[in-house]
């Protein structure tokens, strides 16, 4: 079965984030000064072949801890749908 991966990786909480303290800075520069405190990170979506649900669940955790994700830096959720 062919499942869908929507990944979301974002800086952690307790780190400092430059670049969505830049853009937050910037968001007053264009009148829209209510906006603040944005953190920016990156959303990755992919596609896998497994038998079941658990086994997809399991690669795309795998793939997140080796390679998608900076576990010193970040952290990860991601959701898993049939394709």
């Amino acid at each position: 079965m062919k499942y869908i991966a929507d990944i979301t990786v974002m800086p952690m909480k307790a780190l400092l984030d430059p670049q969505g303290k830049a853009v937050t800075g910037s968001m007053k520069n264009l009148g829209l000064s209510e906006i603040e405190n944005i953190r920016i990170g990156k959303h990755i979506t992919l596609e896998i072949e497994a038998s079941n649900k658990d086994i997809a669940s399991s690669k795309i955790d795998e793939a997140c801890k080796k390679l998608l994700c900076n576990q010193i830096m970040e952290f990860y959720e991601f959701t898993l749908r049939e394709s």
